[in-house]
């Protein structure tokens, strides 16, 4: 019996390679289709060039409730089919086709940060510690009976990238300790307690900043939405996206520019935001001091509507 991953991103690239390293027997990679660019070449899927590297078979249905498709991983008969970061929840119909579970690795302490997003919105939260959890998938939104967990801190210089990179390495390692737990009966799965919450997917307008939140809710959300859909407020008409920022202590009317000299500082709901990085529309991201430069700011200046 061997197993079947379903994978589609980067984040779930660490949980494949550490199943083929461990000597698994990785029958089949199931991933999302290709998406592509303006100019019409294919987006590469991360998981489906490493299983190209090993010679796994991968599939791409577009419709996972297809009969032909679910024919397909019954043929297998797999010991467990692993679920990380795919993109779509499956139906009843595959999640009774392994031998032992459908696992799936999610980048939260769960019940906290059910959904899409957990990783995004856990920072845009401002929370201190996060983590992955492996549970035993049913039916519902990451409801499912837990296996493991473990605690991940989330830095100051964190942000989405760094944390989902040290998320997927922590769920990888996590993986292998569950599916050992199963097998030697040393795990039980156990019902989630506690309130539940909720990381629904981000869209762009949850990038919009606004300037009456906190220098620190700012800032969250700066590192939050990185790389999409970005924090952004307008400058003359036009988004100004914001990479990087830093809290001052002060006061400043929210949205109003109080520094454009040496450096570029707004005044928020509490304390001052020190701008450091910026993409003005249609442009690369520079530094702070090169788009002052470009610029005719002054002191007084508003950001946003």
């Amino acid at each position: 019996m061997g197993l079947i991953f379903f994978g589609t991103p980067e984040f779930a690239v660490p949980s494949l390679n550490a199943l083929i390293e461990a000597g698994e027997e990785v029958s089949l990679v199931v991933t999302q289709s290709e998406k592509f660019r303006r100019d019409k070449t294919p987006i590469p899927i991360p998981v489906k060039e490493l299983a190209q590297k090993y010679n796994i078979p991968v599939l791409q249905p577009e419709r996972i409730r297809e009969p032909e498709f679910i024919e397909r991983l019954k043929e297998i008969r797999p010991e467990f089919i692993i679920v990380v970061a795919y993109g779509k929840i499956l139906p009843p119909e595959i999640l009774r086709i392994p031998g032992r579970y459908c696992i799936n690795v999610h980048a939260s302490l769960l019940p906290k940060y059910r959904g899409a997003a957990p990783i995004q919105w856990a920072i845009i939260n401002g929370e201190r510690i996060t983590g992955v959890t492996t549970i035993v998938m049913d039916e519902g939104l990451d409801t499912g009976d837990i296996l493991l967990k473990k605690e991940i801190e989330i830095k100051e210089d964190d942000d989405a990238i760094s944390l989902s990179k040290k998320l997927s390495e922590a769920g990888s390692r996590l993986l292998l300790e569950t599916l050992s737990g199963i097998r030697n009966s040393t795990i039980r799965p156990v019902k989630q307690e506690g309130k539940p919450s909720y990381a629904p997917p981000l869209k762009k307008e949850d990038g919009l900043i606004n300037w009456h939140k906190t220098a620190v809710e700012i800032r969250n959300l700066i590192r939050g939405t990185i790389p999409w859909p970005c924090a952004y407020t307008l400058l003359n008409g036009k988004r100004l996206i914001i990479t990087k920022a830093s809290v001052v202590e002060g006061s400043g009317e929210p949205g109003i520019i109080v520094e454009t000299e040496k450096k570029f500082i707004v005044g928020t709901g509490k304390d001052l935001l020190e701008i450091l990085e910026v993409k003005p529309e249609g442009k690369r991201a520079m530094d702070a001091p090169s788009f002052l430069r470009g610029r005719r700011l002054k002191k007084g200046d508003r950001l946003g509507k």
